[in-house]
């Protein structure tokens, strides 16, 4: 039978090969169905995600994928920043059979960039920084990289381009190169670089905005305008004089 850890396993892969849309509905009968388990495994592996502030619930609409607005985008870069230049800076220089894996790295994030499916590019180009923490002989930063790599990704579903995939694959290749020199400040420089350009990579400019049509539509109309057309006029109203006008004779 399948397990709440499998279920969860299996959601967060989905998310990272961008084969889950941000905001997602995540039905606890369908997926007890899918995964041929009762619903209360699907809800433990529901709540485990929930607990790592991946999906949510909502007691009239049940389990929705995380949505992250650009703040929260922008928060879990400036972490995965953190930890990931942390590590290389506390880190030694890498043995053989590690930079044998990262090498083997590359080469499939090769392969999937030349290729057409994009969840697989996703995955891997992702899949990248948590086989590096492993590398660095952290696990439970591994772990942690990978939630956090799995937020990143949500942001990334519709705003990653191509070429932006490909520039993030010629900078993971800087880093490993690094990494072979044995240089590892040069390795955490170019990590920084990599990190904290996520914003020109996944192009979110202000037209990114969600409620940017809804903002300007509701905006406040120009004051001119205002008093040209519907709106009701704020200045005081003429004072109406009771009886037939009456007009003095001019003083000779």
């Amino acid at each position: 039978m399948t397990s709440a850890l499998q279920i969860s396993d299996r959601l967060l892969d989905a998310i990272l090969a961008k084969k889950l849309e941000p905001g997602s509905r995540l039905g606890e009968q369908q997926l007890a169905e899918l995964f041929g388990c009762s619903r209360t495994i699907v809800r433990e592996a529901l709540v485990r995600l929930e607990t790592r502030g991946l999906v949510s619930v909502s007691a009239r609409r049940g389990w929705y994928l995380l949505e992250p607005t650009e703040k929260q985008a922008g928060e879990a870069f400036e972490a995965r920043l953190v930890i990931e230049t942390g590590l290389l800076r506390g880190a030694g220089p890498l043995g053989e059979a590690e930079l044998r894996l990262l090498r083997d790295h590359l080469r499939r994030q090769s392969k999937a960039i030349k290729g057409s499916d994009i969840g697989l590019r996703s995955f891997i180009l992702g899949d990248f920084h948590v086989c590096l923490a492993r590398c660095l002989g952290n696990e439970l930063l591994a772990q942690t990289l990978r939630d956090l790599t799995v937020r990143t990704a949500l942001t990334a579903t519709h705003h990653q381009t191509q070429s932006e995939a490909t520039r993030s694959f010629d900078e993971h290749v800087g880093i490993v190169a690094a990494l072979e020199a044995r240089d590892m400040s040069l390795a955490e420089r170019r990590m920084g670089v990599h990190l904290r350009t996520w914003k020109e990579k996944l192009r979110l400019t202000p037209g990114s905005d969600p409620l940017a049509t809804l903002r300007q539509a509701l905006s406040p109309i120009d004051h001119m305008e205002q008093d040209l057309h519907t709106r009701r006029s704020r200045r005081r109203p003429i004072k109406r004089v009771a009886g037939p006008l009456r007009f003095s004779k001019e003083k000779s």
